[in-house]
């Protein structure tokens, strides 16, 4: 299958009232089809929000993202996949400052980070129970030291965090020390 032979195939999956941040719909993603400016149509549809897109529908994007060489788009699909079948978990995370200890490089954007989070949760003998979540910061190619940013976490054991609750206060660490503090802004189960 070709680019716009998938696009076509995503575009009518989706409901009119779904929007992007701009308030693109689907109908902005079928015009840019039409004129062959399909990058844009992906990502447009890539980042329509307000549904409960599939794995099935995020399997077309990928493949489109692949088609383009879009690794990016591809990635990011990867990850918005893998939250339609495991649910999103969507934080404000606060990075400790260099001064104070924190990592002296920043977080990259793209999911390749996967630090170890304290959620509340402890082993037997009382110490902490860390876990696993790999991050992707929202609408900013890195996350400095010190800075705050928005982020989504894909755990690697999503079962273990099904008790966070929204306002929740989490801690990232790598290693012992804390490096960041992150506050629950959204969660929801799998669609």
């Amino acid at each position: 299958m070709d680019v716009p032979e998938l696009l076509d195939r995503a575009a009518p999956m989706v409901p009119a009232s779904a929007t992007n941040d701009a308030g693109a719909t689907v109908a902005d993603v079928r015009q840019h089809v039409q004129h062959n400016d399909w990058g844009l149509a992906l990502d447009l549809l890539a980042n329509l929000d307000g549904w409960p897109a599939g794995a099935q529908w995020w399997d077309l994007l990928i493949e489109a993202a692949e088609l383009m060489w879009l690794t990016d788009t591809a990635a990011w699909c990867r990850c918005r996949r893998w939250e339609s079948i495991h649910g999103v978990i969507r934080a404000e995370l606060t990075l400790v400052s260099v001064a104070d200890g924190g990592r002296r490089i920043p977080i990259p954007g793209k999911g390749v980070l996967r630090p170890l989070w304290h959620i509340g949760q402890h082993m037997p003998e009382g110490h902490r129970n860390l876990r696993v979540a790999r991050i992707w910061v929202e609408n900013a190619p890195e996350l400095t030291p010190g800075a705050t940013g928005m982020i989504r976490l894909a755990p690697l054991s999503p079962e273990a965090w099904r008790d966070l609750r929204r306002a929740q206060t989490i801690t990232m660490h790598e290693g012992l020390p804390v490096r960041g503090t992150a506050t629950i802004t959204e969660i929801s189960t799998p669609r």
